[in-house]
């Protein structure tokens, strides 16, 4: 007897529901067994967000099953909500008339999501076929990761002629069209944004109050051409639900709502945290053995060269190991203090130029500021490490004291300095800061954490 029973959408809050294990496995039963109408007696009603993440735990062949009996209006639904990696499989093999009817259904900022995942030869059989083709064509041709590839088409837009009363007919009459409305936009004759109202101001004003009158007309606008990390910023920045996109010309080409730069948000972290890791930033749980290699191992490379280095610099330093053997048990400190020290300072600068708090011109600031804190870490950890030295009576005491007093030191005033610096000079070079603080910040600094411990080593032991 299957455990899952669904609750429908009526009588449950969407917040209380999950996909669990126990779930997934009972849908996939049941398409095993060819029984469409439980499958959809259990599904029809369910939160397109909740279907989608069933289509990403079911197994590839029974999720087409399911997705190709839903209805073209939840399944476009359920196609927004997937990362294209998902996605994909669901497409593979659908019909061209299929294919249109689910695209129709999106808003244009979706549908173009899923046409550029598209080979071009379905991307030109479908195209001229769809509701949308003008918009969607015109969205085309923007940068996936811009402003105009992440604004829909789709907002209320009237003359400042109008009044309260007119306005509102017109957001009655494009709501069947818009999923979201926040506010109406006032625009001239020829397209060029003149204000905007808020759907409260208008439900709250005189019916007969002018439009020009109730509009703001400091409006926050951004071009198709901005990058969408910077969209996000903006619409954080001033607390925006809807932003307007204007092209080239000054004339409105779209809109971006919360609900987008939400995604972009989740999607920069997620980049940034496998940037940081050592990972391409574009790696999904979904992606085949070979791509999730071939992301990884420029990075694993990278810490192979670096760890190849780091044994030519103790190579190059035998004689002085030889003379103080006990000099090696200190080598994993050394690295980690230095490691640890740049991660810290990196993650700082990684974190104010990401949100726009640090700017390129902050650089001499923040290597001031930096370079104070590890001066202050760098004389306590060095007196914590000498006074146990000290205490424990290792080797030559007042020369190891020495050596990894100032080692310490310098390491840590070093290291901290590069975290510090390596995120500006990668911004500077239009990469993602981030990067800094994957394993060439943390290989650099045991190279040069190394190299200084061995140089002081040297200079007191022989």
């Amino acid at each position: 007897m299957l455990a899952f029973a669904a609750t429908s959408t009526s009588d449950r809050s969407p917040g209380l529901f999950q996909v669990d294990e126990a779930m997934v496995d009972d849908i996939a039963a049941l398409v095993a067994a060819e029984d469409r109408g439980m499958v959809m007696n259990l599904l029809v009603d369910l939160h397109p967000v909740d279907l989608a993440v069933l289509m990403e735990r079911l197994p590839e062949v029974e999720a087409r099953q399911v997705f190709a009996w839903l209805p073209p209006e939840l399944a476009g639904d359920v196609l927004a909500e997937l990362d294209a990696v998902e996605r994909e499989p669901l497409l593979v093999g659908i019909s061209g008339e299929r294919l249109r009817k689910l695209i129709d259904e999106l808003d244009t900022d979706d549908a173009v999501d899923v046409l550029s995942e598209l080979p071009d030869r379905r991307v030109a059989d479908v195209l001229p076929k769809l509701e949308d083709t003008y918009d969607l064509t015109a969205l085309l041709t923007y940068p996936e990761q811009s402003a105009g590839g992440l604004m829909a088409r789709e907002f209320v837009a009237v003359p400042s002629s109008v009044t309260a009363f007119e306005a509102t007919e017109a957001v009655r009459h494009r709501a069947r069209d818009i999923d979201e409305i926040y506010s109406v936009f006032v625009l001239t004759t020829d397209g060029h944004l003149k204000g905007v109202v808020s759907l409260k101001d208008l439900m709250l004003s005189p019916a007969d109050m002018p439009l020009e009158d109730l509009m703001q007309t400091d409006v926050v606008s951004v071009p198709t051409g901005m990058d969408q990390e910077e969209v996000a910023r903006i619409m954080e920045r001033y607390d925006l639900v809807s932003l307007p996109v204007l092209d080239e010309d000054g004339v409105m080409a779209g809109r971006i709502t919360i609900d987008d730069v939400m995604r972009v948000v989740r999607t920069e972290a997620e980049e940034d945290m496998q940037l940081m890791s050592g990972v391409s930033g574009a790696e999904q749980p979904g992606d085949s053995v070979l791509r999730i290699s071939r992301g990884r191992m420029p990075w694993l490379l990278v810490g192979l060269i670096g760890a190849g280095l780091s044994g030519t610099v103790i190579g190059t330093f035998e004689a002085t190991l030889e003379q103080a053997v006990v000099l090696a048990a200190f080598i994993p400190i050394v690295t980690a203090m230095g490691g640890n020290a740049a991660v810290q300072s990196a993650a700082i600068a990684v974190q104010g130029l990401s949100s726009g708090k640090l700017w390129p011109g902050d650089l001499m600031r923040r290597m001031g500021k930096e370079m104070l804190v590890a001066i202050v870490n760098g004389i306590l950890l060095a007196t914590l490490l000498c006074l146990t030295i000290f205490f424990l009576q290792l080797g030559d005491v007042t020369r190891l004291v020495l050596t990894l007093g100032l080692t310490m030191f310098t390491v840590i005033l070093l290291a901290t300095t590069n975290g510090a610096l390596v995120p500006f000079v990668l911004k500077k070079m239009g990469i993602d800061p981030a990067s800094a603080m994957g394993p060439f910040v943390t290989t650099l600094n045991d190279i040069i954490g190394l190299t200084v411990y061995f140089i002081y080593a040297t200079a007191l032991y022989l």
